[in-house]
């Protein structure tokens, strides 16, 4: 399709994926579409005090982070609670900011925290924004990363 007046068409829309890898059997790359296809949405309405603006106020929806890490098959046994205790998420955004998670702190058995991978904010997609890390129960927002470019899975050395 041509802009008015240019001739030219415009540029499609951008496609922002995360690669989730690290000691996963099945590595790959997800969209925002892709998350919000494969996986039950869920909501989070959430408060975090922002150190310069004050207490900001936000809806978002996306699947669960311990079930998309969970269908790329970590390398733990899961029936073993000190196996997947062991076991770290190291989320890094499209700016470079990063954050890491215990599986720990995601799994039912343990502290069974609901993070999001939001594919919206607010009403309105992240498609051309990039999924966005979501931590409800955190009262600063320093985990929320923007722009999601990889999740790393990996355990910490016997």
């Amino acid at each position: 399709m041509s802009r008015p007046g240019t001739g030219t068409s415009a540029p499609p829309p951008r496609t922002v994926s995360l690669l989730l890898q690290g000691d996963v059997e099945r590595p790959v790359s997800l969209t925002v579409a892709d998350l919000r296809e494969r996986w039950q949405q869920h909501r989070a309405d959430v408060v975090f005090h922002c150190a310069t603006d004050g207490a900001r106020h936000h809806t978002f929806e996306g699947p669960l982070l311990r079930e998309v890490v969970g269908s790329a098959k970590p390398a733990f046994d899961a029936r073993r609670r000190k196996d997947r205790s062991r076991f770290l998420l190291a989320v890094t955004g499209g700016d470079g900011h990063h954050t890491v998670l215990s599986w720990a702190e995601l799994d039912a058995d343990f502290g069974n925290v609901p993070v999001l991978l939001a594919t919206a904010m607010d009403g309105r997609s992240l498609e051309s924004a990039g999924s966005q890390l979501v931590v409800p129960s955190d009262r600063c927002g320093a985990r929320y990363i923007s722009a999601i470019t990889s999740v790393w899975v990996g355990a910490i050395a016997p």
